[in-house]
């Protein structure tokens, strides 16, 4: 059985963005599937991987 809630260290280790990428995305004003609990953010992985498809096929989201 797979987790569905991932650290933002663990989503950046499967290389798909950096951890510092992450971090700004969840700043945004929208931004990606998360829970938070005190300070710990849980990443929805599979909601994310489809919101990312998403975001990429409206035009990508903009990292500054």
């Amino acid at each position: 059985m797979s987790k569905t809630f991932y650290t933002v260290r663990e989503v950046a280790h499967t290389g798909i963005l950096s951890e510092y990428a992450l971090r700004l995305m969840l700043k945004s004003d929208n931004p990606p599937p998360h829970i938070k609990i005190n300070k710990k953010v849980k990443i929805n992985y599979p909601l994310f991987i489809e919101w990312l498809d998403n975001e990429s096929k409206k035009g990508g989201v903009l990292i500054e």
